[in-house]
């Protein structure tokens, strides 16, 4: 084919316009170009941006930079990563526990928590306080060895399901927090589970709904005592509380398990604030820290609950998280879907 100067022109022209945008793809700086969304299931707003404020300070050369090994996140469980109303999970794993057991030996019916929690009688469970349901837990979740508890946890988080959404447990948990902690480990941070919860049943899905491995897991515990049974060597659960991680607890087992002082808490109850404290304690030689709380405000796609409330009473907290200057997460406002099954934003 016979090449005109114009068609020659028109084809270099072409070629070089070509090369150009070749050349502007490969030499745009990195912050020029598309991003991945940060935190795609948070609003824009206050709650999200101090986030990002942080982590960017801390891991980024600076005055508030800390060093990754420090970089320590403590969660709370119940109502910070998976929802924790209109019952505890642990508590309604006790109750489940205790209908087979009494069917089993229907003499534990004479303890009256055990009754009780055949019956689904919450009140009556907690009417002395704590006392019912650490009664109830000792009965429930003692008596056979650790590997056995773990088997049965496992199972129960397999099958049962929350009453309002008919899905597991491990599925009602909060999407937004899944994309923080993941956020806060691409950022070197070591994240924590330092909950009320029972420990042992807290290990059994930690990993694979949260990430966070067993040896990353603090929780309240019962005492074990180590015996050979048929030459096996086992640690068996009794029926005694070793230690309540809750209120006052959390700073002492965070010491006692990680022996560093976290730079960040999220929490979103009155038993998180000592955790949130001794986070935030505002020594400006540690340097910078987040304190973040999970205000429940949602009725419609969780619940809403605060200062008057069964479970995670948000009160006292509330208060000094607006005198200290920690984070209130309002889901209703600050999150565009709450649970990974309600589908992308």
């Amino acid at each position: 084919m016979k090449l005109t100067y114009r068609s020659l022109l028109v084809r270099c022209l072409q070629l070089c316009l070509a090369l150009s945008a070749l050349l502007m793809c490969v030499n745009t700086p990195a912050w020029c170009q598309s991003q991945p969304t940060i935190l795609p299931s948070w609003r824009d707003g206050r709650a999200k941006q101090s986030i990002i404020d942080f982590v960017k300070a801390v891991s980024t050369a600076g005055p508030d930079y800390v060093k990754p090994e420090e970089r320590i996140a403590v969660f709370d469980n119940d109502g910070t990563l998976w929802c924790e109303s209109p019952l505890y999970p642990q508590l309604q794993f006790a109750i489940d526990r205790a209908k087979l057991l009494v069917a089993e030996k229907p003499s534990l019916a004479e303890i009256p928590s055990v009754a009780a929690a055949v019956k689904c009688d919450i009140p009556a469970i907690t009417a002395e306080g704590p006392k019912g349901a650490l009664e109830l837990f000792a009965v429930t979740h003692a008596g056979m060895s650790t590997e056995k508890f773990s088997q049965i946890a496992d199972d129960w988080i397999a099958k049962a399901q929350h009453p309002r959404f008919k899905k597991p447990y491990t599925a009602c948990v909060y999407q937004p927090m899944l994309e923080l902690l993941s956020y806060l480990r691409q950022n070197k941070f070591k994240t924590y589970i330092v909950s009320g919860g029972g420990v042992e049943l807290m290990r059994t899905f930690s990993e694979r709904t949260y990430g966070i491995g067993p040896e990353q897991v603090i929780g309240s515990r019962c005492k074990l005592r180590f015996e050979m049974v048929d030459g096996k060597p086992l640690l068996m659960r009794l029926p005694e509380v070793e230690f309540v991680d809750d209120k006052e607890g959390k700073p002492v087992a965070i010491q006692e398990f990680i022996g560093r002082r976290p730079i960040a808490a999220f929490g979103n109850s009155d038993g998180d604030l000592a955790m949130l404290q001794y986070t935030c304690c505002n020594d400006r030689s540690r340097g910078r820290s987040l304190g973040l709380i999970v205000h429940h405000t949602d009725a419609e796609r969780e619940y809403s609950y605060d200062r008057v409330s069964l479970v995670g009473r948000l009160d006292k907290a509330l208060d000094q998280a607006v005198e200290k200057g920690w984070t209130v997460v309002d889901m209703k406002r600050d999150w565009i879907r709450v649970f990974p099954f309600e589908g992308k934003p």
